[in-house]
């Protein structure tokens, strides 16, 4: 007797050609995490070795290591694999430390905010 579903079974199948490649993956939250993928279960819980946080702000970037790193299942929203012979990222982008790229994820998220309360105070005039 078998507990898993028809479509438990071809999500198993489907990540078993990944097994040792090199992925990308798309978590809820909005964080992409780069990695290969080591093993994997009925539920989709990943385990990537050598996994790194790939953060973007702008036009820079930075990944951020993270060595062995297990994902819920229920956290995953797209899963694919990088090709190894291709730049992953377009020339214009510019490779910068983790405090680098944490003060820019810093600001943005301010400016962002800042925008937001702005918003708020002027919803009382109907531009409309």
């Amino acid at each position: 007797m078998s507990w898993a579903g028809s479509d438990e079974i071809f999500l198993s199948t489907s990540l078993a050609g990944f097994l040792d490649k090199k992925l990308i993956v798309l978590l809820r939250d909005g964080r992409k995490l780069l990695g290969t993928l080591c093993s994997f279960d009925q539920f989709a819980n990943v385990v990537l070795q050598g996994a790194c946080e790939r953060v973007i702000v702008g036009e820079l970037y930075c990944d951020v290591p993270l060595g062995l790193y297990v994902i819920r299942g229920e956290n995953v929203v797209l899963i694919g694999e990088l090709d190894r012979e291709k730049d992953e990222l377009p020339a214009h982008m510019t490779c910068v430390s983790e405090t680098q790229i944490r003060k820019a994820e810093k600001a943005e998220r301010e400016a962002r905010d800042l925008k937001g309360s702005m918003r708020k105070r002027m919803e009382f005039l109907d531009f409309d």
